[in-house]
């Protein structure tokens, strides 16, 4: 891979671009200068050929004249010597001196005369090249020449000149000449200008190579300084090698490496502040895209909405909303909105109330490019005015149903039923049983508000547990016979006397203990638990196989005037503010009280109080 993009670099592009210029470039000339090298020799050797022809033809033109004047009249030379003789001389003084292969032949194409090369017997045989026979038809062009290859692959070349005399072919002169030496030479001519190539292109390689570090090395010493630049280093300045095109990129890049820096220094600066204000900030805050996926979002934002970082990374702000966006925006568009949604945070329980406003973010050139959001979280105070409400409305209700009784029965003794010492009577009963009522109801309230404002003072002191327990079973002794409910302590081998606020506890015990009765069926059994945990806690559990309480108002059954059954607790006489006073005199001793039901088998309460606070003394058994 390495050695792909090292081919891909500008460098090696421009090393590769110069090298094939010049490669084509002495490709072009040698391919020329060798073919006309290889044209020149090959005109000049046949040239020469046909002119060693001419010449041959013109010596031995007067010996085939002789030669015919003498069969024509029937005598012999004058020398004594024949024709072949006079003809075989004249042809190997030739051959010695040009070293061609020569044939003579007469005007019938016979042989009459070859050098010495060529056996005896060719004498007197017929030549039937076709060079011959053109050339003793006294035709003159390029088909007189051949190229031939003899039994060696040796490529020559045949020349057939005709011997005229006033128009007239008396014969014809053949030579056969080698071209090995012009195939030589050419050869050595090519392999001179192949070396001559390849050190050339090694020159051009190595002034290649330096011309294109002089070019790419301030181009990758820009490349390498914006890569550090991309990393967020901006320290580093390029060095500037020349005044010419890239130097004055370079000096550029350097002013807008300074610029950039700048920029960005006060960006980032900018970007703190506003993240500062985003952290501190009471509410959440999310901004958006113009496609409603989410960019920024602060802490606040996440805690409200249960989220991890990585789960809002390009996530839908009405996704992470849990609601559509018609929903969300109340059909409003492009302008502000505020609206109380509800929203589910992930793996939470339950939901929360939140006032979001949608604040569109605008662009001169796009319009809307975001929104942001602002939630502020109004779970609490939602449920402090329901409370609120309820507790007005409950409190309006437990009082003015003893005060209509009361009302109706004095306007009845008022009427004269006060006469009648039976029915009078009567009537002021249920008048004082109401008042009682009422004023039960008023004491458990003022009793609330001193533990809610902290006002109420625990007078602390050693209580045996086992006497405690054994006291609050004989207070309701009476009503456990009369409806034949049995009741069972069970003590704990490591419990231990405990400091504790003994009139408020027996509250509490006298409470559950009531509540368990109430709701045990005649004949049923409760059990009072009391034993010490290892974290070192009272833990007391009051257990009944009564009718229970449904698995839906478990959650609810702490909350002031909450009742399973409202008529049936009325009727029994209670507030709904038992368990609540409960609950808070546990907490203001530092435990915790729950509770456990199944609808139709029974219920478990459970409360602990701690064994030892600050500045407590020793466990002992018996009173202090």
């Amino acid at each position: 891979m390495k050695g792909i993009r090292f081919f891909r670099t500008i460098q090696m592009k421009l090393i590769i671009i110069y090298v094939l210029l010049i490669l084509f470039a002495m490709q072009l000339i040698g391919t020329y200068f060798i073919k006309a090298t290889e044209t020149s020799f090959m005109n000049n050797f046949t040239e020469s050929l046909n002119y060693q022809a001419m010449l041959l033809s013109d010596l031995v033109k007067p010996v085939l004249l002789d030669n015919q004047e003498n069969t024509d009249s029937g005598t012999k030379p004058e020398d004594g010597k024949t024709i072949s003789d006079r003809l075989n001389q004249t042809v190997n003084n030739w051959y010695k001196v040009s070293n061609v292969e020569i044939q003579i032949i007469n005007s019938s194409g016979t042989v009459v005369s070859a050098s010495e090369q060529y056996p005896r017997s060719i004498l007197g045989q017929k030549n039937t090249q076709q060079v011959v026979s053109r050339a003793l038809q006294n035709i003159k062009d390029k088909d007189n020449e051949r190229v031939l290859t003899d039994v060696d692959g040796k490529r020559k070349k045949a020349i057939a000149m005709p011997i005229t005399e006033e128009n007239k072919v008396i014969g014809a002169v053949y030579i056969v000449a080698s071209m090995e030496d012009i195939f030589d030479t050419t050869n050595r001519i090519n392999q001179i200008f192949i070396s001559g190539i390849l050190i050339a292109l090694a020159m051009t390689a190595l002034l290649g190579v330096i011309l294109a570090h002089t070019i790419t090395s301030p181009i990758k010493e820009i490349t390498k300084q914006v890569s550090s630049v991309a990393r967020g280093n901006f320290d580093q300045q390029v060095k500037v090698w020349s005044h010419d095109e890239i130097g004055q990129l370079s000096r550029a890049f350097n002013d807008m490496t300074n610029r950039l820096k700048e920029a960005l220094a006060i960006n980032e600066e900018e970007k703190e502040k506003l993240a500062s204000v985003l952290t501190s900030m009471s509410d959440g805050v999310v901004a958006t895209d113009e496609w409603d996926r989410v960019i920024v979002i602060n802490r606040r934002a996440r805690e409200m909405l249960n989220l991890d970082d990585q789960e809002t990374d390009g996530r839908d702000l009405f996704d992470l909303l849990g609601m559509p966006k018609q929903l969300a925006l109340s059909g409003a568009s492009g302008e502000e909105v505020t609206n109380l949604i509800e929203i589910y945070p992930q793996d939470a329980e339950e939901s929360r109330k939140v006032r979001a406003t949608f604040t569109p973010i605008h662009s001169r050139e796009k319009g809307t490019t975001g929104t942001i959001v602002v939630l502020h979280d109004v779970t609490e105070q939602e449920e402090l005015e329901q409370s609120r409400r309820e507790f007005v409305a409950n409190v309006s209700h437990e009082l003015r149903t003893p005060l209509t009784t009361i009302k109706s029965y004095l306007e009845a003794l008022d009427d004269g039923a006060i006469d009648d010492p039976q029915l009078g009577r009567r009537f002021v009963g249920v008048t004082r049983n109401e008042s009682e009522r009422m004023i039960r109801l008023v004491t458990d309230l003022l009793h609330l508000s001193r533990l809610d404002s902290k006002q109420a003072m625990l007078k602390k002191e050693q209580v045996s547990v086992t006497e405690m327990l054994d006291e609050v079973a004989d207070r309701f002794s009476f009503q456990l016979r009369q409806r034949s409910i049995a009741i069972q302590i069970i003590i704990g081998e490591g419990t231990s006397p405990i400091l504790l606020d003994r009139d408020k506890i027996d509250q509490v015990l006298d409470n559950l203990v009531s509540n368990a009765i109430k709701y045990t069926a005649d004949g049923g059994q409760i059990r009072i638990i009391a034993d010490r945990t290892p974290n070192e806690m009272l833990e007391i559990k009051i257990a009944d196989n009564g009718i229970g309480i449904p698995k839906k108002d478990l959650a609810r059954i702490f909350e002031r005037f909450y009742r399973v059954d409202k008529a049936r607790s009325r009727n029994m006489g209670g507030t709904g503010l038992g368990l609540s006073i409960a609950r808070e005199i546990i907490k203001a001793h530092g435990g915790y009280i729950t509770i456990e039901s199944d609808y139709n088998e029974g219920t478990t309460v459970t409360f602990t109080l701690p064994y030892m606070e600050e500045g407590s003394g020793a466990k002992h058994d018996g009173k202090s």
